[in-house]
């Protein structure tokens, strides 16, 4: 679907480190400031067990996990937005992502200098929202100056537009993110176009030591308190740990090194789940012999819509979606007992996709 996560955060935090746990591409990473001259574009499989359940039902040849696009954007630092250390290239990039991951260096390490001298997660998150806000601010009051000239004029839509601009602009003053202005979707579909950098929807990530890998640290319970009233997730990742545990060929190996370091699984499996989540974002199934695989799309999404992502013939020529719940499938032990048991159902173009549906897509074209 070209959904893109972005990994955001102030320089030297551990980003590019966790970007590679999570990636199908390695990037480089480094102690100093400002190394990275461009973003890191790679590809994340979201963990979902039902595929292996499914599979174990069906035994295809082939096992294939939904995807999300992710950006490793290099560290910002103050005056980001005026062009300071990189620069507003990457904020540019930001601005091409559909929701955010913002890190936050929860560790010391005297190999590792921190920009602003010290380890604080705190201020950092709130240097990097000032720099979202700045651009946003900037850009609110460009469109604020285009508008009043139309509003002049006496157009209802440039007069109400004008109302929401200066409402974002009083937000943006009192440094608050454009996700938290108090106003209802409706209103926001009036700048939709500007794609704010602070609207976009977020997860935070605590970038610990192995040591607080499990419980977290002090400054992980400072970090907590400071957004607790965001209403989003705040995870911990031990980045080091982990980039060594995904550089064991053996799965077996991989589980034993989690064992040790008090794990159930890797905190970044977490944190893909999350930001599948923060997307808006769900499953649908195809099994046959050939493949079992997991298809991403939005929440809402039609039975055309999702036979879309698979191939466009299918949304063009679309007839019926024969549709069974991951839960009936995995239960009964097979399509025939699930039509058995009447849970095997035909649905037409307006029916709306469920999360972990099994889809099989009747078209015509």
């Amino acid at each position: 679907m070209g959904l893109k996560c972005g990994i955001i955060g102030i320089t030297n935090i551990g980003k590019t480190t966790i970007f590679n746990c999570i990636s199908n591409t390695r990037a480089q990473t480094s102690n100093f400031a400002f190394s990275a001259s461009k973003s890191n574009i790679g590809m994340i499989s979201v963990p979902d067990n039902r595929l292996e359940k499914i599979n174990s039902i069906i035994k295809s040849d082939k096992v294939t996990a939904a995807t999300v696009d992710i950006v490793d954007i290099p560290g910002l630092t103050k005056g980001s937005s005026k062009g300071e250390g990189i620069g507003n290239k990457f904020l540019g990039d930001i601005q091409q992502c559909d929701a955010l991951i913002h890190v936050v260096r929860c560790f010391d390490d005297e190999q590792l200098p921190h920009i602003e001298g010290s380890v604080n997660p705190v201020r950092d998150k709130e240097i990097v929202e000032l720099e979202l806000q700045i651009n946003d601010l900037e850009m609110v009051e460009r469109r604020i100056a285009r508008t009043e000239k139309i509003a002049k004029s006496g157009d209802k839509d440039a007069k109400k537009a004008l109302e929401i601009l200066n409402i974002y602009r009083l937000h943006f003053e009192d440094f608050k993110s454009a996700r938290t202005v108090p106003l209802n979707e409706n209103d926001k579909n009036f700048i939709d176009d500007l794609l704010l950098l602070s609207d976009k929807p977020v997860l935070y990530v605590c970038n610990v030591d192995e040591a607080s890998a499990v419980r977290g640290n002090a400054y992980v319970d400072q970090f907590r308190k400071s957004v607790e009233e965001e209403n989003t997730d705040v995870l911990i990742i031990a980045g080091e740990l982990e980039s060594e545990i995904v550089e064991l060929e053996d799965e077996n190996d991989r589980q034993e090194f989690l064992k040790d370091a008090g794990l159930s699984e890797p905190g970044v499996n977490k944190m893909i789940q999350s930001a599948y989540a923060i997307l808006k974002l769900q499953s649908f199934f195809t099994a046959g012999k050939q493949e079992v695989r997991a298809w991403t799309i939005r929440k809402g999404m039609t039975a055309p819509e999702a036979a879309g992502t698979i191939h466009s013939d299918l949304e063009r020529g679309f007839i019926r979606a024969e549709v069974m719940s991951f839960e009936d499938f995995f239960r009964l032990g097979s399509e025939q007992a699930v039509k058995d048991a009447g849970k095997f159902r035909v649905e037409g173009k307006s029916y709306v996709v469920q999360e972990g549906d099994l889809l099989h897509i009747r078209f015509n074209v």
